[in-house]
């Protein structure tokens, strides 16, 4: 029964609203308020899933499948209609699949090495074709809102540390615009987000301590935001829809919650008069924090009413509502691989 339950990936959809749970006996999606499971495919129809992305709040869902007993090739995306219970379409790749990622005109696929970029849904075809440097944890952002400035496309540039910035609109319309590089961090990329408008970009190393806010427009640093003094794994980077906050998870059970527009209301570092901590003194600290189980990674978003959810990987829903003053209370706990579609049991 462990396998069973065995969750390999979890993804919020781009309203923040949905998430899919892929697991080793099929894919689950859930809503996040109130929490109730919307789409429950069972191992024996679908295999073990690796990753899935779901368009919005559609009956479209973008898979691939994973885990040990997987029924489809890590190397395919198959497009799932949940309103006709089939596969509309498949696209294969030469090289297994690291990430999916979703707008309502676009569909993106990372692979390790390369980036491709297709017109979505109807006619599929593949637009570009990006190399990138390598890319294990299939790291690409997109700009999801119909109305954003840009189609920003963010994804590992080829020197360490470094982000690509692509506009897919000016490279649909054939105009010549030389890809953007921001030179984010010295070490390896580990984390990345792009807001729903696409003017910001925020980034983090592997080292995992500093959280950088970018202006994708103009390039420029916007905020350098500290997790904490010791290093750690994100897990995840998550702009509220607003762009007004910002939420970081890691392996140290810590979810940080920052504020982008009204950045007084971070924390400031209580040693700002002594000079030992170098430019530490700089850096802006959460504005609240919760935790979560340490050993057990996690993914964060933005609920209702300054409230951040986080789903971690051992079936747990978390969901804290914050103040501008940094406090932060539990609203509600649950365990979301026991709630179930009543109507399916």
């Amino acid at each position: 029964m462990a396998e069973e339950r065995n969750i390999l990936n979890l993804r919020f959809n781009q309203d923040q609203g949905c998430f899919t749970c892929c697991m080793e006996s099929g894919l689950r999606v859930y809503n996040v308020e109130p929490l109730v499971e919307k789409a429950h495919l069972e191992n024996d129809v679908i295999g073990g899933i690796g990753i899935a992305e779901m368009l919005w709040r559609t009956n479209i869902i973008a898979i691939v499948g994973g885990g040990t007993r997987p029924k489809y090739a890590e190397n395919t995306v198959l497009i799932y209609d949940d309103l006709s219970k089939k596969f509309v379409m498949e696209v294969t790749f030469t090289s297994p699949i690291k990430a999916v990622r979703l707008r309502r005109d676009k569909m993106i696929v990372a692979l390790q090495h390369e980036i491709h970029v297709f017109s979505f849904p109807t006619p599929t075809r593949r637009l570009l074709t990006l190399e990138t440097r390598d890319n294990p944890k299939g790291l690409v952002e997109i700009a999801t809102l119909a109305t954003a400035q840009k189609q920003l496309l963010a994804f590992p540039g080829f020197k360490q540390g470094s982000v690509q910035l692509v506009d897919l609109a000016a490279t649909e319309a054939r105009s010549s615009s030389t890809p953007a590089t921001l030179a984010a961090h010295q070490g390896a990329l580990a984390c990345l987000a792009v807001n729903s408008t696409g003017t910001m970009v925020a980034t983090a190393s592997t080292q995992g301590t500093l959280v950088r806010v970018w202006d994708s427009i103009r390039r420029d640093l916007l905020l350098e935001l500290r997790r904490g003094a010791d290093s750690a794994t994100l897990y995840c980077i998550t702009f509220s829809r607003d762009s007004e906050f910002l939420c970081v998870s890691s392996d140290k059970g810590t979810v940080h919650i920052f504020a982008l527009k009204d950045t007084q209301l971070n924390r400031r570092s209580t040693f700002s008069k002594m000079g030992f901590l170098g430019n530490y003194v700089e850096s802006q600290w959460a504005l609240a924090t919760f935790t979560v189980p340490p050993e057990c990674a996690c993914i964060c978003a933005f609920g209702t009413r300054s409230s951040v959810i986080a789903i971690c990987m051992d079936g747990t829903f978390h969901k804290y509502v914050f103040t501008a003053d940094g406090n932060c209370n539990r609203e509600a706990f649950d365990v979301f691989l026991d709630v179930c579609d009543h109507d399916d049991f």
